[in-house]
């Protein structure tokens, strides 16, 4: 087992003492850093990106070799589980993903079963490789989508605007979305744990499509299956604690909720504020969060004052992981991003005396 030589986002998400606040940024490895454009150029398409170990190993260190980042994070994609469920994944130009076979019959409902994981092990190299490239620089964080969020893809056939399709099932045939969740909460389950078992130092369940939940329905089609997971997969792998983070967009208004199901952290958007946030989940778990990407889109003060902001707001001592809202626009100045990350070092360390 290699030494870690930077702990210090394992040790925020504990709550344990660290003398800056560490930073990622959710989909640092992606489309506004021009290496990635050429890595992917190379691999032929995203997928093929994903299912080559090498290029996969070699876009997750880019952005770790330009920032000063905490964290690096497995360079995949949430709809790699129901693509090993055989619903024929593929991405059309200018369109993102799209499933050749919907869930929309309830005969294929029935037939539903989370996937042999030989069918991701594309993954798992992944991140074992990523493991040996990064030799202990900072810990490797692996992730999901969440059992709604997968869902919401699988029965719409690809992204979505008003959610209709599976919003019509949810209050009309509860019964059979119940079925797809359980289904996507097993799988999900097994696809971390495997993950933890190849390398990965911390995991985060993605529920990006959460927001879009009434109050009742949040907890009973989301919440639900995330506790689900987060009851079923391994803390402890190479004699440390793996913290699990969730990660809801729109998701601020449960916070009290998410925070009783058993993660170690709670990722935040940008339209709470991380102060009250932290008043609210009372310390129970740490938070993660929470600058606009759009922020970067400013000047570099603007940059440094809402860094600035978004500190104060947290306080003082450990507990906190500074991120983004949501993942990185690509159009967004990779200049920036990097103000960004030393602000957020130079600026925290006052918080941690």
């Amino acid at each position: 087992m290699t030494h870690l030589k930077n702990d210090t986002f394992l040790r925020a998400l504990l709550k344990q003492p660290v003398e800056y606040t560490p930073v990622w940024m959710m989909r640092q490895a992606g489309r506004y850093l021009p290496e990635y454009k050429a890595t992917r150029t190379r691999a032929g398409s995203f997928l093929d990106l994903c299912k080559n170990t090498d290029l996969a190993t070699e876009v997750t260190i880019q952005p770790l070799d330009r920032f000063d980042l905490d964290a690096a994070i497995l360079f995949s994609d949430i709809l790699t589980i129901p693509d090993a469920m055989g619903l024929g994944l593929y991405f059309a130009e200018g369109e993102g993903p799209k499933f050749e076979r919907p869930l929309q019959h309830e005969a294929d409902i029935a037939k539903l079963t989370a996937p042999d994981m030989g069918r991701l092990q594309y993954v798992f190299d992944a991140v074992a490789s990523i493991r040996r490239a990064l030799n202990g620089r900072v810990p490797l964080i692996g992730f999901s989508g969440s059992p709604f969020t997968l869902a919401c893809y699988m029965v719409e056939g690809g992204s979505s605007k008003e959610f209709r399709t599976i919003k019509t099932m949810m209050y009309s045939r509860p019964g059979l979305l119940h079925k797809i969740l359980d289904t996507n909460a097993q799988a999900v389950t097994a696809y971390l744990n495997a993950q933890i078992d190849a390398g990965a130092q911390a995991v985060q369940i993605f529920d990006t499509w959460g927001g879009i939940l009434s109050d009742g329905a949040f907890e009973q089609f989301s919440l639900r299956y995330m506790k689900q997971i987060s009851d079923g997969i391994k803390r402890e792998n190479e004699g440390r604690r793996v913290p699990l983070i969730i990660f809801t967009k729109g998701g601020g208004l449960w916070l009290e909720k998410m925070a009783a199901v058993g993660a170690d952290a709670l990722g935040l958007d940008w339209t709470c504020n991380i102060g009250e946030a932290r008043r609210r989940v009372g310390g129970q778990v740490a938070l993660q969060g929470n600058f606009d990407p759009f922020a970067l889109f400013g000047t570099p003060e603007s940059i440094r004052t809402e860094v600035a902001r978004i500190l104060a707001a947290y306080g003082h001592g450990s507990g906190h992981v500074f991120n983004l809202g949501h993942g990185i626009n690509q159009h967004a100045n990779p200049e920036h991003a990097k103000i960004l990350v030393d602000a957020v070092h130079e600026l925290s360390r006052p918080y941690h005396i």
